[in-house]
Parts: structure tokens; sequence; C-alpha cells
């Protein structure tokens, strides 16, 4: 069997992204190296590094949210090399977050890294944050005592 070409791995990505908001992490887990060097870093602040945090990290994330819809990918560019290959999006999708009564409308900005193992494409870093938009620079800003990332 031939291995899926990384458009076909980018497709496959983009049906597993959904599952997480709506509490589902294993179809994003099932598109992990599960080497040591793996990195995650969603919106909920911090870097997970090495599988057992980035497994983690992807539970605590799906329990987060529950209701979504994907509302659509915009791939802003892609790369590929022979055993890396990268992906820039934004992810637009509407979700529950924990118990809140309604759903809200959510757009993130993603890097998405994959490398080649065996033949196969594997996520090694994820990288998303709500900051799909011009931010102003009092928004960078962080409060006085309070480490970057939290």
């Amino acid at each position: 069997m031939l291995a899926p070409s990384f458009e076909e791995e980018v497709a496959r990505y983009h049906l597993a992204v959904p599952e997480i908001t709506r509490g589902n992490p294993g179809p994003v887990k099932d598109l992990y190296s599960r080497l040591d060097d793996v990195t995650l870093a969603n919106p909920f602040g911090g870097i997970a590094r090495g599988w057992a945090q980035v497994e983690a990290r992807l539970d605590q994330a799906s329990r987060q949210f529950q209701d979504g819809e994907m509302l659509g990918f915009d791939t802003i560019t892609s790369y590929t090399a022979r055993d890396t290959a990268y992906l820039v999006e934004t992810e637009h999708f509407r979700a529950r977050l924990e118990s809140a009564p309604l759903t809200e409308e959510f757009a993130l900005r993603v890097t998405s890294v994959f490398r080649r193992e065996e033949g196969y494409w594997k996520l090694v870093h994820r990288h998303a944050d709500p900051a799909a938009r011009p931010q102003s620079r009092r928004s960078l800003a962080q409060p006085a005592g309070e480490p970057a990332g939290h």
C-alpha cells in the first residue's frame, strides 16, 4: 500500500481537528508522532513537550469544548520538503466552552509541522492561538508578575 501524500494527510488532519471541539481528542492523537520531540502550544497556554505531555494536553483541550462545528480552514501557506512539511492556517469554528449556555465563534492562527516517519506524515508540532486578527500593541504586554504564555 502506498503511503499517503502530504495533501492526503492534510485532508485527514482537517477531519480530525474539529473532533477536539466535540470533546474527542482521538483522531488528532492518531496523527501525532510518538517521539519525545513532539510539541503542542494550544490556546490554553504553555507548551507541552514529549508524547505524554502532548497527549495529556489534547485530553485537557477536548474537555474545554462541547458541540463544536467546523466553519472552515483558510490555508495561508504550506511547504513540503523531503521529510518535513508545514501548514499555516486560520481555523474557524463554533463551540461551547465548558458549561457556557451558548456557542461562540472562534478563529485560531495555527502552524502545524509534520515529519515523514516510516513513509507516513506525522504531526510533530502544533501551535494554535487566538491571534488570528491583528492585535494592538497594548494587548501584547504581560501583566506584572505573570510569565509569558499564561
